[in-house]
């Protein structure tokens, strides 16, 4: 026989933690033998009470502040300035290339910092601030409506889930997920995925955000104040056109090398920004420690609530490291990101000891790796495991 208990949070600030009175009944239980499960409701009220207070004692507000700001001219320096230098300096073209991959981190950089707090509303306690430096997206491949409906929505309320979180799909070539089709290629794919990462804003760029689109608006997906269908793919044909005009036409038209060099320099730039895309956001979530659950019910509910199941999909890396938690926009500290997604990354190294406090009071799973170069291992070690064959059990 099987036993849950629930405690629900109907008083109106919370008291005791954990609620011992429901705690001894479930040792009890066991103590007899009996298979009790526990599910602490409460946690994230008290997670985000300790939050509140932690922004208003330091009078603090939740968006971001002059690091951000500091951070925001570097990112678009380190972009915009390589792509200038190719059109205004004569130097030899292996440098150029050089300047190629500067603009191509530059890309990453601003994607991770400045685009993905913007898009989040966690940039700016000014809406059109945010509305601004989101809509960098368009310059960096990409499409605000795609995004917030497969980032926002789909992969931040259907983490790690087979089949809801678009994060999880990689075409056929990639098998991200025990739950996806198994073919034979994939016994390689610990391999070849490295070189496939680079392609992601390019993919972003020619076909993804088309495709997207498409799927998105036949589902009659969503958000607040979001336009209609309309105006949706006038805005995308727009974009794709001012996007490809800045990387591509201006270069083929001003630059006097032939066109083939144009374009390995606009491949080099998006290669560059992909791997670095890709890597970061693969180490969150398709990593050996991250569940991937299933629906099993009728409902196609999820035993968790939502925010145990953050906790159990999710997973930080190299928190201790200045360097990744600045370049990465936070997004190694992803267990506080998914759990407050509206509060901007510069406050994730102080509001993580909060909540690894709290997860360590709730004994809930607070998952993380020491060092980026123990992700990077486990990650690869994931991407084999799920290309063995799903006859033969892995051990």
């Amino acid at each position: 026989m099987n036993i849950c208990i629930v405690t629900t949070p109907i008083r109106p600030v919370p008291t005791q933690f954990p609620p011992f009175g429901s705690m001894s009944i479930v040792q009890s239980l066991r103590e007899i033998g009996q298979d009790v499960h526990f599910h602490h409701i409460d946690y994230h009220r008290y997670s985000k009470d300790e939050n509140y207070n932690y922004f208003k004692k330091n009078q603090l507000l939740k968006t971001g502040n002059w690091k951000i700001y500091l951070k925001s001219i570097i990112m678009f320096s380190l972009w915009i300035v390589p792509y200038i230098l190719i059109f205004s300096i004569e130097a030899n073209q292996w440098f150029k290339l050089l300047l190629c991959i500067c603009t191509g981190i530059g890309m990453a950089g601003v994607g991770m910092n400045i685009m993905h707090d913007g898009n989040h509303g966690s940039f700016s306690k000014f809406s059109f601030i945010n509305k601004i430096m989101g809509g960098t997206i368009y310059f960096l491949a990409g499409n605000v409506f795609n995004w917030k409906i497969k980032h926002n929505y789909l992969h931040h309320s259907f983490t790690n889930i087979h089949g809801h979180d678009k994060d999880l799909e990689a075409g056929v070539i990639l098998r991200f997920s025990k739950h996806a089709k198994w073919k034979p290629f994939h016994k390689f794919q610990h391999y070849y995925s490295l070189f496939l990462y680079g392609l992601l804003t390019i993919k972003w760029a020619v076909f993804s955000d088309f495709l997207e689109m498409s799927n998105f608006l036949k589902r009659k997906l969503s958000y607040k104040n979001s336009k209609g269908p309309f105006l949706q793919w006038a805005g995308l044909i727009i974009t794709k056109t001012i996007y490809f005009s800045i990387w591509l036409i201006i270069p083929l038209l001003v630059l006097k090398i032939s066109w083939w060099k144009v374009l390995i320099g606009f491949f080099i730039m998006h290669y560059t920004a992909g791997i670095i895309l890709s890597l970061i956001f693969q180490l969150a979530h398709v990593i050996e420690k991250a569940d991937m659950p299933i629906p099993k019910n009728e409902d196609s509910s999820i035993n968790n609530s939502w925010v145990i199941h953050q906790l159990h999909t999710t997973v930080n890396f190299s928190t201790k490291n200045k360097f990744i938690s600045w370049f990465t926009g936070g997004l190694n500290h992803q267990i506080e990101h998914h759990i407050f997604p509206n509060i901007s990354h510069v406050h994730y190294e102080k509001i993580s000891k909060i909540v690894k406090r709290t997860t360590k009071e709730f004994k809930l799973p607070y998952k993380e790796y020491a060092s980026i170069k123990d992700a990077v291992f486990s990650h690869f070690k994931f991407l084999k495991q799920m290309g063995i064959n799903p006859r033969y059990k892995i051990t």
